[in-house]
């Protein structure tokens, strides 16, 4: 039980790390990641408000429905796509990438990398 208790401290002190070095700018909206062992999620979060204006994950229905059979990366990519997508439909061009505590590769790499193919700027 302490350990887990100590991984979570050390998870929450790189996340406000990333989120630190990003700045205190707040003209600019925050895209989030989470990922769990099977999932991600992003949202779009407005700070000045704390609203969240946009989400996507793999456990959303039009996104779930297509994701039979394929890999945790090609997954992360489609949530890529979607989040761009939806963010398009808000008028939201300009974001700050806000990884977490997680290393950009992979899953996180794949989603970044969709978003700004849809037409995000990070």
């Amino acid at each position: 039980m302490k350990k887990s208790k100590e991984k979570a401290k050390k998870r929450l002190a790189k996340s406000r790390h990333v989120r630190r070095s990003l700045g205190r700018d707040l003209s600019r909206l925050r895209l989030s990641v989470f990922k769990s062992g099977v999932h991600i999620y992003c949202q779009i979060i407005d700070d000045r408000e704390g609203r969240t204006l946009c989400a996507a994950g793999t456990l959303d229905r039009e996104i779930r429905d297509t994701l039979q059979g394929m890999k945790k990366v090609e997954a992360a990519a489609r949530v890529g796509t979607a989040i761009a997508e939806r963010a398009k439909e808000k008028g939201i061009v300009k974001v700050k990438f806000d990884r977490g505590a997680y290393h950009y590769t992979g899953r996180v790499a794949a989603l970044a990398e969709h978003a700004r193919k849809g037409g995000l700027e990070f």
